[in-house]
């Protein structure tokens, strides 16, 4: 397993969206900041307040330029109801495979039930990591302040 560091191109990964609009990552981001989050599942209060907070965060985020895709093994009716009950408004993507996914990012996998630990990466406009955050249980992820705070610094000391 390799962790993706700061500067690393963020491998091609395929989601898969409820509303069929589905994603290439990082080109579904190209040209802006982008947050990738893996989510351990709906049934996780700390990923619930998580993408929560993602989502208060979204017109700050609309303004700086930054969009956020999240992920997670859930299957597609299950991401739905998530969806739904948090008032998402950024793609959310389903029934990811949990070691490819791991084999491609470095992400930490839970062996029964298998599912995806928390693990976020703030991706730059062509497609290379800012910054990754790997958790191997329920607490250590990006938070949206963060994010914010790290982007409005890149734009201002980077020409």
């Amino acid at each position: 397993m390799t962790l993706l560091g700061p500067g690393e191109a963020f491998p091609h990964l395929y989601v898969h969206t409820v509303d069929g609009a589905d994603l290439d990552l990082p080109a579904s981001l190209a040209g802006g900041f982008g947050v990738v989050l893996f989510y351990r599942g709906s049934w996780c209060p700390y990923c619930n307040a998580q993408l929560r907070a993602f989502q208060r965060a979204q017109e700050k985020f609309t303004e700086a330029g930054i969009k956020v895709v999240a992920l997670s093994v859930d299957d597609k009716p299950t991401t739905e109801q998530l969806i739904a009950k948090l008032e998402l408004g950024f793609p959310v993507g389903h029934s990811a495979d949990a070691r490819e996914t791991a084999a491609l990012t470095g992400a930490f996998v839970n062996p029964d039930p298998v599912y995806l630990q928390s693990t976020g990466f703030v991706l730059d406009p062509e497609g290379k990591v800012v910054v990754s955050v790997y958790s191997s249980g329920a607490i250590g992820r990006l938070v949206p302040e963060d994010v914010l705070g790290l982007v409005r610094y890149l734009k201002e000391h980077t020409a």
